[in-house]
């Protein structure tokens, strides 16, 4: 998939643009509040952390129709010539207001609410929630690793095994900005200024006839990145290995940095590693794991005291293998200054704008939070912030760096219940008598009566 691909209009659902011809010929095109969020964590989960916003404001900045655009929505025969030449004048120039990238958030608070014309709120609802989902939950996951990691070094290794290339590299983002400390993924590196850490494959070791000179001749190409994989045939052979050659590359210069184990009994490996190198003088070069981690795997080795000093984390991580999805919605809260709130079974809404309100304790941990309507003001700090006014950004665009260090706050104020692994009991989140009073109004206002389902 191209990049022209991703930014194009029509990366959409037809019914978007089949509710926005028919809203068209009512001339229906009021102000509209949608809110994205989700209704319920995964199995295990404890909280989510919120991702992907720079992703969301960069593609409204650029929402335009190019006249092919236009072209192949005519040629789909769903849409009359003056509904398509109308899109030839569309921005969105609405408001949009979302909690900041590495906010800590639980179930049904908005971590972003779009105000605009229907139309135009209508139109972004498919690429907002593809961006935010997948961010969201990579970061979540990512980390849950983080926590298990407990200060490692931890790389993003998933470009390969990600659901497609515009996955791999927001991937690496999502799992930097919840405290990776790089990727393997050179673009992204360069995209997002992650720091990029590579080592070597095993086709390396194997092009050669020699494994001794396999490590020799790469060390001396990368003297700055000495990073050599030792388990291509016999993991502690090859320890001995570069313990006979670290001498020799170190008088032309060249420090071996790092060994990476790749499969096996990683923790039994790396102590194995650990002592012929320590034997050897050689406390100075770490050993770095891979192969098909995740936060329980790391967490394993953790708490068993392998001599790991870092782990690439890939494929696990960026396909969020256990919670490969969320059950997040973006839906309609209020139109022409009206509540609107969904009443079907099972996924009832809350309606109206809200607001999340969070208290903290004296020693910064997060103690609960208040939903309510937006207006209403509750003890504790608001989550969701203005981050774009009738079409523009009200700031200028947040450093990825920036977003990560409030992650890590963020991760550091959970209870510490929350930041285990294991699932705790729900993190408290009380729903206003101001919003409660809201939705039985909004009830009120529907014409068909139905029975009330209470939110969730």
């Amino acid at each position: 998939m191209t990049a022209l691909d991703c930014e194009s209009p029509l990366l959409t659902d037809l019914y978007e643009f089949t509710m926005l011809q028919a809203y068209f010929d009512s001339g229906m095109n009021d102000i509209a509040s949608f809110e994205f969020f989700v209704r319920k964590l995964p199995p295990g989960r404890n909280f989510l952390l919120a991702a992907g916003l720079e992703q969301v404001l960069a593609y409204l900045e650029r929402l335009r129709f190019s006249a092919n655009d236009v072209d192949q929505l005519a040629s789909t025969g769903h849409f009359s010539p003056a509904f398509l030449q109308s899109l030839m004048h569309f921005r969105f120039s609405g408001d949009v207001q979302a909690m900041p990238e590495g906010t800590v958030f639980f179930p049904d608070e908005p971590i972003l609410r779009i105000t605009a014309s229907i139309q135009q709120a209508q139109l972004v609802e498919s690429r907002i929630m593809n961006l935010l989902h997948y961010e969201t939950i990579v970061a979540s996951k990512a980390a849950r690793v983080v926590l298990a990691g407990a200060g490692r070094m931890l790389v993003d290794f998933g470009l390969r095994r990600a659901h497609g290339a515009e996955a791999g590299l927001l991937s690496a983002r999502a799992s930097y900005l919840a405290g990776f400390t790089g990727t393997a993924t050179l673009l992204a590196g360069v995209r997002f200024s992650i720091p990029s850490y590579g080592t070597m494959a095993h086709s390396y070791v194997q092009a050669h006839l020699d494994e001794a000179r396999a490590f020799a001749s790469f060390a001396r190409s990368q003297p700055d990145n000495a990073t050599l994989l030792i388990d291509t045939y016999d993991t502690e052979a090859a320890a001995h290995k570069v313990a006979a050659l670290a001498a020799t590359l170190r008088a032309s210069g060249v420090a071996v940095k790092a060994v990476r184990i790749d499969s096996g009994d990683l923790g039994e490996h790396a102590r194995r590693v650990r002592a012929i190198f320590d034997g050897a003088g050689l406390q100075s070069i770490g050993i770095f794991a891979s192969g098909n981690l995740d936060e329980y795997r790391v967490r394993d080795l953790v708490a068993a005291g392998a001599p790991i000093d870092g782990f690439g984390v890939g494929t696990r991580m960026n396909t969020s293998a256990d919670a490969p999805y969320l059950d997040c919605a973006y839906k309609l809260t209020e139109y022409a200054g009206l509540p609107r709130r969904k009443r079907s079974e099972g996924k009832a809404t809350w309606p109206g704008r809200k607001q999340s309100y969070r208290r903290y304790g004296a020693d910064g941990t997060m103690l609960g939070d208040t939903l309510t309507i937006e207006g209403d003001t509750c003890d504790g700090l608001p989550l969701m912030r203005p981050c774009m006014t009738r079409g523009r950004r009200v700031a200028p665009e947040v450093p990825l760096l920036t977003s990560r260090a409030y992650a890590a706050q963020q991760l550091a104020a959970l209870p510490a219940a929350l930041r285990a692994l294991e699932q705790s009991a729900p993190y408290p989140v009380t729903v206003s008598t101001a919003l409660q009073d809201l939705a039985r109004a909004a009830d009120a206002l529907t014409v068909q009566a139905s029975p009330t389902a209470a939110p969730r």
